[in-house]
């Protein structure tokens, strides 16, 4: 026996560097606990998930990372009882960190590490996300259809009412003349909400020419510092290393402008602030509708506020027509951002609590076609 010691030794050191390799490589958090709930490993996705360094999390409990009674202490203490893995789906995580995150929970334990059990976390909001965001394109399409009919079934006769109230005008008492004077102003404003509408209606492909998103951002930052968010603080978060993304400047300037906008709009605190962010997260693919090709987004742009936030009953609906949380919105700004990120292959979300929501859209990089590679030779 004393002769394989030393090889079986030697066995555990080759083992040890490669799991921590595979681990790392997941894209899942995981971290396995022991005795007192103590943190004896961490993946790099788990760092990312509680927003906490390795080093931290592996000095302190994990009780300590998520909120008091969080329903995954429970599962671990369950799995360390009785000795047997348990899966659990759609747990509410919570903590000052992170926020609110709803997860897929494995957690199993190491049979050759008695004591300590294996923690697996799958967060549900990225399938989410791409469910949800084939609604908001269909919901782009049926306003599509919807812009066509109004420009040409309303529009016209508008004009004739229009018409027919400045020739009563002309002849009308001035008590009247207030009457036809109303009639103008509200068959313009018809006019005007058609014309928002007509833009969903416009199927050209974009130009899709390199463009750099922090000269996007810092126009729209400039526009709202001097415009309607000059009360508010505006921060910044930028990685200054990210490549380029296809698309036309101008569409991008006006989704950013418009979140921006939006994000004004919703604080009414006079510590109120936006941060904007821009990172570069790999990982996160997009199936091509009508083909078998993913395309990868990896480039992250976030517009958050410690507003109010949004409410529950109307989250999942945000980026539908019609559908606002404004006494004197239309409900179309969210409907022709969600269009214009759509058609530049990209997808935008919305998480909100309060004090803090994020509005995130993903797109994807800018790569050279074999044209453009023969065209710089």
């Amino acid at each position: 026996m004393s002769e394989n010691t030393p090889e079986t030794e030697v066995v555990k050191v080759r083992l040890a560097p490669d799991a921590a390799h595979i681990l790392n490589a997941m894209p899942q958090p995981v971290i396995t606990v022991g005795a007192d709930l103590n943190v004896e490993f961490v993946n790099d996705a788990a760092e990312q998930f509680f927003c906490v360094s390795r080093t931290v999390l592996l000095r302190h409990p994990l009780s300590e990372f998520v909120s008091f009674g969080s329903p995954l202490l429970s599962l671990i203490h369950q799995v360390m009882e009785h000795n047997a893995s348990v899966n659990e789906y759609g747990v509410e995580l919570a903590s000052q960190r992170f926020g609110e995150k709803s997860v897929d929970v494995q957690v199993s334990p190491i049979v050759d590490v008695p004591g300590q059990v294996l923690v697996i976390l799958q967060e549900r909001t990225m399938a989410h996300k791409m469910d949800r965001q084939l609604t908001h394109r269909g919901a782009a399409r049926s306003v599509v259809g919807m812009a066509s009919v109004l420009a040409h079934e309303i529009k016209n006769p508008l004009s004739g009412i229009r018409g027919a109230a400045q020739l009563l005008e002309q002849s009308a008492s001035e008590e009247d003349r207030m009457l036809t004077q109303l009639i103008c102003d509200e068959t313009d404003r018809i006019c005007k909400l058609v014309d928002r509408m007509e833009v969903f209606s416009d199927e050209r492909p974009i130009p899709r020419v390199p463009i750099n998103i922090h000269i996007v951002l810092e126009r729209v930052k400039q526009l709202a510092a001097n415009g309607f968010a000059s009360s508010l603080k505006i921060m910044e978060q930028y990685d200054p290393s990210l490549p380029p993304v296809p698309g036309d400047q101008d569409q991008l300037i006006q989704v950013f402008l418009n979140l921006l906008k939006n994000a004004a709009e919703a604080i009414n605190r006079p510590d109120g602030e936006i941060i904007v962010t821009t990172a570069f997260r790999p990982g996160v693919r997009l199936a091509v509708p009508g083909s078998r090709e993913r395309v990868g987004l990896p480039i992250e742009i976030c517009v958050i506020d410690n507003g109010p936030g949004v409410p529950d009953d109307l989250l999942p609906y945000l980026f539908d027509p019609f559908v606002t949380t404004k006494a004197s919105g239309t409900g179309l700004g969210l409907a022709l951002v969600a269009k214009i990120v759509g058609d530049h292959g990209g997808i935008i979300e919305c998480e909100s609590h309060a004090r803090r929501t994020v509005f995130r859209v993903l797109l994807p990089m800018h790569s050279v076609t074999k044209f453009e590679e023969t065209k710089e030779i």
